[in-house]
């Protein structure tokens, strides 16, 4: 399986691993399917969302075990 990073965009991340998308649902990333989602990186994301990224990998990291 690949690693997930914070320069792994979304659509790649779900790809990776489809049991991420609560975890983005769940802190407000609501478009996962949404065209900009295909090429946004999760670093740029949270930051758009307002979160830190660092916490956001941590989420990711907690549900891909």
């Amino acid at each position: 399986m690949s690693e997930i990073t914070k320069n792994t965009t979304i659509g790649q991340a779900l790809q990776i691993n489809p049991n991420i998308a609560p975890v983005l649902m769940g802190i407000g990333m609501h478009c996962l399917g949404c065209p900009s989602a295909q090429g946004e990186t999760l670093e740029e994301a949270a930051m758009v969302h307002g979160l830190d990224v660092e916490e956001l990998m941590a989420r990711i990291n907690e549900a891909t075990k």
